[in-house]
């Protein structure tokens, strides 16, 4: 399996690089920072991104973006123009296969605990970055319905190279049994 990992030298990219190439899945890596043998770009440059997407791809993870709360303009160009020229450039080369990190924060204001989110929950932004978050599974759905993609959109809570906690592997000590999963398919 081919696909385009935006976003590769992140935290959460760089785990990527690291271990998916052992499932057999071949990386094309792309982000602002150079990598080896990877591309050099902006998720919100269209012209970048079809450099990105030459060739054969079968999906794209889409982690590129700014990661945390920060200027609306950094928000804005990052996370809402990058979602949209990343979906879109999909679109144009026929990948038909998106996982879009989201985040918790696209939730962050919904009144109730861990074990009560389902991944259905509605939006309840509790910041900028989650109103961009929203907007990308907005977005997500969009080009699900209008042009068939396939889309995952995870809202990421926490991430380190290896749990730290028992709600970080996606259950509570008290109710392991059911599944913590905030994974849901725009």
């Amino acid at each position: 399996m081919n696909v385009l990992l935006t976003g590769a030298a992140g935290r959460i990219g760089t785990m990527l690089r690291e271990r998916l190439p052992d499932y057999g899945v071949a990386l094309r890596l792309f982000d602002r920072e150079p990598l080896a043998g990877g591309i050099v770009g902006d998720v919100a440059d269209a012209a970048a991104l079809d450099e990105a997407f030459t060739g054969e791809l079968d999906a794209v993870v889409h982690l590129a973006g700014q990661p945390t709360e920060a200027p609306w303009t950094r928000v804005r160009e990052d996370n809402i123009e990058g979602a949209y020229q990343l979906f879109e450039a999909a679109r144009r080369h026929g990948v038909g296969r998106v996982v879009y990190a989201s985040s918790n924060h696209a939730v962050g204001f919904t009144p109730r605990g861990f074990e009560d989110l389902h991944p259905d929950t509605p939006p309840r932004p509790d910041t900028l970055y989650g109103v961009s978050k929203v907007f990308g599974e907005a977005l997500a759905r969009y080009y699900v319905e209008r042009y068939g993609l396939q889309v995952a959109c995870l809202r990421i809570g926490a991430f380190r190279d290896k749990p730290t906690a028992a709600l970080m592997r996606g259950s509570s000590p008290s109710t392991t049994s059911r599944s913590r999963c905030s994974t849901r398919r725009c």
